[in-house]
């Protein structure tokens, strides 16, 4: 099994500060070629759905014919999501204006307005990952058991999970996430919110943009259900099926990459996040989005060179290195094995908080395998 240290926490800074000498200039220098995926993969869901408004020309037995391009339209939704992530890093082009319509266009199929994502997201995950403070880490046991906490404990992965939870939970997490702060934004914008993990507030000014960009999702949603006629075949196939498939994929990445980590009072990336490995194939695929940990110590690197990083990290930290960096498999395991729930920085439990289950990754779990 794979460990992460007990030693003393290292901060984002510290890593900056000693691996930043050995990057390239070019590593931090947008690169607008992820404009073309971004805008490639928005054709293929586009040219999608201009054939699925046929299909009540179809054959019926011809009709599973579309399956192929639904499975291909759902990794689009997953690939815009992860170009409009490096967009709103400021690694794809520094225009804010081009930046602020483009990103919409690319947070759309995830119904999330990009300056509540860059809120939530930017602001608050990366300053403060896997800490109290952090809106996507685990809820504490004691946090309230509300609509929020009741809902993510059904569908995340756990010990404690009904495997058909968790299959439909892989489909519709990303929106209960979406939902969750979208409306503690837009209703309430306190810190007293208790259905969130942990609330975010924003400005006046970007609750007005919020709003405003969330009405303009809902409009091109609309406008592609009255497109394709409302026809329940036609959005099963073309609509829900593809959705389902990218929230699957893009919710599997968030699981995998935080929540069978420790809470860390100090932001150190080597602790609090994952990598995996998956075939090079993926990670060609989905922008290396993988490398989430050298994301992690550097969110405004071209994603190119995450790779890069991962190597200097194996060179100037061989003792972390190797433990930050999981298996796909691996990783989904110890979601499975453990529960959800934080009972104290290194101790998961369960709803109830009953159990106490060592953070997998530490050196004090290792020692009792052992």
């Amino acid at each position: 099994m794979t460990v992460c240290q007990d030693t003393p926490l290292v901060s984002q800074a510290e890593y900056i500060k000693k691996l930043r000498p050995f990057l390239p200039a070019s590593a931090f220098e947008p690169n607008p070629s992820k404009l073309i995926i971004l805008f490639i993969n928005l054709g293929i869901l586009i040219l999608g759905w201009a054939i699925a408004e046929k299909l009540d020309h179809w054959p019926v037995n011809l009709l599973w014919l579309y399956l192929p391009l639904a499975v291909v339209m759902g990794n689009s939704v997953m690939v815009v999501s992860f170009s409009s992530h490096d967009l709103l890093h400021g690694t794809v082009i520094r225009n804010s204006r081009m930046i602020r319509v483009i990103s919409l266009l690319g947070q759309t199929m995830l119904w999330m307005p990009p300056t509540l994502w860059k809120a939530v997201h930017n602001r608050v995950h990366h300053k403060k990952t896997n800490s109290l403070g952090d809106p996507d880490r685990n809820y504490l046991y004691d946090q309230p058991k509300t609509w929020g906490n009741w809902g993510q404990n059904l569908i995340v992965p756990s010990a404690e999970v009904n495997p058909v939870w968790l299959t439909v939970g892989m489909a519709t997490a990303w929106i209960l996430y979406t939902f969750r702060h979208l409306t503690s934004v837009l209703l309430f914008n306190s810190e007293s919110v208790d259905y969130v993990a942990a609330p975010v507030v924003v400005s006046a000014k970007e609750r007005v943009r919020i709003a405003g960009e969330f009405l303009l999702i809902l409009m091109v949603h609309l406008s592609i259900l009255a497109y394709l006629q409302f026809n329940p075949l036609k959005l099963l196939l073309s609509y829900f099926i593809p959705l389902g498939i990218g929230y699957a994929g893009l919710i599997f990445y968030i699981y995998t990459h935080h929540m069978v980590c420790r809470m860390t009072s100090t932001n150190d990336p080597l602790v609090n996040t994952i990598s995996l490995r998956v075939p090079k194939l993926i990670d060609l695929l989905h922008l290396n989005f993988s490398y989430h940990t050298e994301h992690h110590l550097f969110p405004g690197i071209d994603s190119d060179y995450y790779p890069l990083i991962q190597e200097l990290l194996k060179i100037h930290y061989p003792d972390k290195s190797s433990n930050y960096i999981l298996d796909v498999g691996e990783a989904w395991r110890l979601l499975l094995q453990t529960p959800r729930h934080y009972k104290d920085e290194t101790t998961f439990t369960d709803w109830s908080g009953q159990k106490s289950v060592t953070c997998p990754l530490s050196q004090e779990s290792q020692r009792l395998i052992n």
